[in-house]
């Protein structure tokens, strides 16, 4: 089993407060990733769920017991690092097993769950290969297997795929999402990168500063966030922003036409748009919500990426399908999906449809 139950967790380094209050549940099975920017404490939380630092204040349970004050050893979990941290002199049976043998595991049994492991890893032709014989992908595999014959309560993750090129990184995510899939064993995963948030994960926390901005799946953090942090930081090109005024039930952006505000009467006063590049639809310079000049236009094959500059206001990106022929220097109208636009009021928090 591997419930995670954290409450009013806090981590202080001296007078410097890195954690700050942090309550989570996690569920029996469920693949939680902690994502955020460089420095908002997603690495320091997961070593404290480790073990491997103290925690300041809180409590953190496992299955509902107390495990605040044991060690790693203590807890039942297994961690993979950003560095595979293999042997070099060991084949991949031997690092794979190692764990178990120091820890004095009969030999048969050893020998049974690294076999077991290696057929789930698909390392099964690689068991008497050293290190330096394998790709980055299969050392990082060999790493998971290290951590899957231990069967613990939950599995974690910092930053595993890092290390790798683009190409192994897409490989390596597909591994995991199987191997999540094939163990049903609570997983927690640490990166900075969200696409592999977007990708893998049951339930996202977004991280900034050691605080919780918002937890959710990945559909509702994309569909609604509550903030203009976590707006931009999920999604992939991230969210248009533009400064807009409201009168009545119309917004309207500054030197450009604007459209049905759908918060009418709401408390909170709108002053930013946000409105996602996959979002906006190429029209004539007389039908959109506002008008701009083509700077940039990047075909990509399925789709192409137009950055716009608009009169009066900061420029955005507009993603496209690659088969839309528009040339660099047109004058262009932008419209917006009304279904689909995100208002934010001066403290950067979302208003909600409806209100």
């Amino acid at each position: 089993m591997g419930a995670i139950q954290l409450k009013a967790v806090e981590k202080w380094f001296g007078n410097l407060q890195v954690i700050k209050g942090i309550d989570l549940e996690i569920e029996d099975g469920e693949f939680v990733i902690f994502v955020g920017p460089s420095g908002c404490g997603k690495s320091t939380l997961l070593r404290l769920i480790a073990g491997l630092e103290e925690t300041s204040r809180g409590t953190i349970g496992i299955d509902g017991k107390d495990v605040t004050a044991l060690p790693p050893s203590g807890r039942g979990l297994s961690m993979v690092f950003q560095s595979y941290a293999l042997y070099p002199h060991m084949s991949v049976r031997e690092n794979v097993g190692f764990g178990l043998k120091t820890a004095g595991v009969p030999k048969d049994e050893i020998e049974r769950k690294v076999k077991a492991a290696a057929e789930v890893l698909k390392l099964d032709d690689y068991l008497d290969r050293r290190p330096k014989a394998l790709s980055g992908g299969q050392r990082q595999r060999v790493a998971i297997g290290r951590a899957i014959v231990r069967e613990p309560g939950a599995f974690l993750f910092d930053e595993p795929l890092s290390n790798l090129d683009a190409a192994l990184r897409v490989e390596m995510r597909f591994e995991i999402a199987r191997l999540h899939k094939s163990l049903g064993t609570t997983m927690i995963y640490v990166t900075h990168d969200q696409v592999e948030a977007m990708t893998l994960a049951d339930k996202i926390v977004v991280l900034q500063a050691g605080q919780i901005e918002q937890v959710g799946t990945p559909r509702q953090l994309y569909e609604n966030p509550d903030n203009l942090f976590v707006a931009q930081f999920i999604g992939s090109p991230k969210m248009n922003v533009l400064p807009c005024s409201v009168d009545g039930d119309r917004f309207s952006l500054r030197g450009h036409g604007g459209g049905r505000y759908p918060h009418a009467g709401a408390t909170q006063q709108p002053v930013r748009l946000g409105i996602r590049p996959e979002h906006i639809a190429v029209v004539g310079a007389e039908e959109g919500h506002c008008t701009g000049t083509v700077e940039v236009a990047e075909y990509l094959g399925a789709d192409t990426f137009l950055y716009v500059a608009l009169d009066g206001l900061d420029s955005v990106l507009v993603r496209i399908s690659g088969s839309e022929k528009i040339e660099e220097g047109a004058h262009i109208g932008l419209r917006f999906d009304e279904a689909r636009m995100h208002f934010f009021d001066v403290q950067d928090r979302a208003i909600r449809y409806p209100v």
